[in-house]
This record gives C-alpha cells, structure tokens and sequence, in this order.
C-alpha cells in the first residue's frame, strides 16, 4: 500500500500560509502582538509563534487523516469523514474573527459562548475541529490564542460528551434489565 504524502505537503503548506500572513504583516507595519483577553495588562503573544504552531497542527491531522480507513482510496485522498468537522469550525472560527474584526462586541460575544453549546453538540475535540477553527481565527488572533481558545473547549466537549455517553449507556443497561 503506497503512503500518502501527507505528513510532508500539509505542514508545508501551513508553513507557507503563516509565512505568507507573516510576511504580510510585516510589510503592513510589522508583525503583531496580541495580549491575553485583549488586555493590555496582560502579556502579548507575537503572531511569530504562527510558523510552530500552524505547522504542528496540520502534521498532525495528517496524521490523523493517515490512519482513517480506508483514505488512500479516494480522489484526494481526504477522509470526507473529516471534512464536515474541518469546515464546520473553520466557518465558525471565521465568522468568530469577522465580527471581532468589524467591532461586533455583541456579536462576537454569542458566538463565543455559545462555543460552550457547539462543545455539547458536536465532538469539538477531534484534531479537524481544533485545526479548522485555529487555521480560521489566525489572520485575526495569531497561531496561540485561538489554541488557547479551542483546547479549553475541546477537553469540555470531551468530558461533557464522555459523561453523557457513560449515563446513556446506564439508562440502556437499566432499560434493557426491566424489559427482562
């Protein structure tokens, strides 16, 4: 069975959006800092952590991507099982930064709690999750804070969803003795 080229040309490509990002701000009057909560009491992160973090995430969804199965057999070589995750939170990373971006304060606010609600719904801990959303917010936040937005919220939606998948299967144990 032939590898894919995966854990070469995805975090080549991520590489080369954050050097493109970077050397577009960089041009634009340097390369920006963000403080933590946008307070400016707080430290600032340089968006240069862009070409670690950016890099590290796409090899390892490559990874993931390698050891779903059967993926070498399609056209892209791109399991589709991964792709509604992916750009379900790129597109809610992106709408998230939009309305930051634009001023929405309000806007930006219902999006971002009801990220605690999207954790419930959806298995917002899977890797495509966490990498959609990041790759979305990093032209408006950097390459850390949307990590340290999404990892928070990922370990939730892995306990919230490991708690209710654990009382699940005691109401079908439960349910299932009775009918006996």
């Amino acid at each position: 069975m032939k590898q894919s080229a995966y854990p070469l040309w995805l975090p080549l490509a991520a590489l080369l959006l954050a050097g493109i990002h970077l050397t577009y701000e960089q041009l634009s009057g340097g390369v920006q800092s963000h403080h933590l909560l946008n307070d400016a009491t707080l430290p600032a992160i340089s968006n240069w952590f862009e070409l670690l973090t950016l890099p590290l995430l796409a090899a390892a969804l490559g990874w993931y991507c390698q050891k779903q199965p059967a993926h070498l057999a399609r056209w892209a070589r791109v399991p589709r099982s991964i792709l509604p995750g992916l750009f379900g939170a790129a597109s809610y990373g992106a709408v998230l930064a939009i309305s930051f971006s634009a001023g929405m304060l309000t806007l930006t606010s219902i999006i971002f709690f009801s990220l605690l609600l999207v954790a419930l719904l959806f298995p917002v801990y899977r890797l495509q999750y966490i990498c959609g959303f990041v790759m979305a917010m990093t032209f408006t936040f950097g390459g850390i804070l949307p990590l340290l937005i999404a990892v928070p919220f990922a370990l939730l939606s892995w306990i919230l969803r490991s708690i209710l998948a654990a009382v699940a299967r005691l109401w079908r144990k439960k349910r299932a003795e009775k009918a006996v």
